[in-house]
């Protein structure tokens, strides 16, 4: 990407999916566009506080001047139900998403087309979500804005994230990966294939990537001092019990209906 905007002018092309927070390349490689959060951050420093909505006794909210929540009208074809969910200025949101209340999308997010957002789910600053993504009633897809040069959390097309579940600090989980309900990744987290009997771990030069079609379920490891054994503690951890199959597609499956098909 050759162009750089500032101000306004970002904030506008980030809405339009012009510019994006992070970039895959051809041969599946994320890199974050630190430019980017570099000139969020510094419309953050630059914005006042300001009174948002004509309305103070329905919509008492007060953020930064330049980021209001967006307004949807039916030409811009996203789905976005009654009960309080939100989508900030600068954040991305394509055709045929659907919002269930409450949700809410932060600054430079972007979320692709067929994409559900339901109930409490939160996508963070930066986070960049692929097509066809459900993200499960209260589910955090973690942001960050610092560093600039950080990956945010990436879900690539097809991710199931089931309810209760948390994805942190540049997690990558590639394409028709299934994380099931409560469970939570963050770039330190161990990842036990089970299947291909292998560890899985982050480290400074790239964060825990989990791999396409992995079906991930909360787990745990004893931990390994004297006292831990006598308490019979253990650590959480995150196990990759299967790969996706038939019946994993069928169990996760989203009626055409609720995405407006």
């Amino acid at each position: 990407m050759n162009e750089r905007f500032t101000g306004e002018k970002l904030l506008d092309a980030l809405e339009r999916g012009e510019v994006r927070a992070a970039e895959r390349d051809e041969h599946g490689v994320w890199r974050a566009n630190a430019w980017v959060k570099e000139e969020l951050l510094a419309i953050f420093r630059g914005s006042p506080l300001v009174e948002h909505g004509s309305l103070r006794d329905v919509f008492p909210f007060v953020d930064k001047a330049s980021f209001p929540v967006q307004r949807f009208d039916l030409e811009r074809g996203v789905r976005l139900v009654p009960g309080g969910s939100a989508v900030r200025r600068g954040a991305f949101v394509a055709k045929g998403v659907v919002c269930m209340p409450p949700m809410y999308v932060n600054v430079g997010a972007y979320v692709d087309e067929g994409t559900l957002i339901d109930s409490h789910a939160l996508v963070g600053s930066c986070a960049q979500i692929g097509k066809r993504v459900h993200v499960s009633a209260a589910a955090q897809i973690g942001g960050v804005l610092e560093p600039a040069n950080a990956r945010p959390v990436i879900l690539e097309d097809d991710v199931f994230v089931g309810g209760n579940t948390g994805v942190y600090e540049g997690v990558l989980v590639r394409s028709g990966a299934v994380l099931a309900a409560g469970t939570v990744l963050t770039s330190g987290t161990v990842l036990y294939d089970l299947v291909h009997e292998r560890e899985l771990r982050g480290s400074r030069e790239a964060p825990l990537e989990v791999p396409p079609r992995a079906v991930v379920v909360p787990g745990s490891r004893p931990a390994t001092s004297e006292f831990a054994r006598r308490a019979g503690l253990h650590v959480a951890c995150a196990l990759i019990v299967k790969y996706r199959d038939e019946r994993t597609d069928r169990a996760t499956a989203l009626e055409a209906a609720l995405r407006g098909e």
